[in-house]
């Protein structure tokens, strides 16, 4: 209670936030996943994006809370609390961490546009099921309201994708 007092006075979480694409890449909708975790929501909703090349970079403003010991998946908080995961193509922790390298580790802050893993995207179309990558809110009830952007391709760090209403 304290905390929500003290964010109003001082104008602490905002309640929107507009999300940049974390990848360079094309849209596309959760339902095309291969994946039934993700094309049927069951970790969330969001987007998915079929990368073009092998960057991921920090869609908000927030704190690193999870980066997968294969680092083909990371977690972000937003400064509203909402919940972010990025998790680089299908099937891709069998690949042991194999063609990732993060830049970020647990605890870090990260600004819009700031890295944070760089990946093989070949090797990812070699060794994984599929490239396509999911980009999901992972605390929907925390979630108002959320609008997809009507965007098709996108630049990593620039092409807004998502507007985020956070609950008060």
């Amino acid at each position: 209670m304290f905390e929500k007092l003290m964010n109003k006075i001082v104008g602490g979480k905002p309640e929107q936030e507009t999300f940049v694409s974390p990848l360079t890449g094309t849209i596309v909708s959760l339902s095309e996943v291969p994946d039934p975790t993700f094309s049927q929501k069951m970790m969330g909703d969001g987007v998915a994006i079929m990368p073009s090349e092998g960057e991921v970079v920090s869609p908000v403003e927030g704190k690193i809370v999870q980066i997968f010991p294969t680092k083909h998946a990371i977690g972000i908080e937003s400064k509203a609390g909402i919940e972010i995961l990025i998790h680089i193509g299908i099937e891709t922790v069998a690949m042991n961490g194999e063609g990732f390298k993060s830049f970020v580790k647990e605890g870090d802050k990260v600004k819009a546009g700031d890295r944070l893993i760089r990946f093989d995207l070949e090797l990812v179309k070699e060794k994984a099921n599929d490239t396509v990558t999911p980009v999901l809110i992972t605390n929907g009830d925390q979630v108002e309201s959320m609008e997809t952007m009507s965007v098709v391709q996108t630049s990593k760090g620039e092409t807004n994708i998502l507007k985020i209403k956070a609950k008060k």
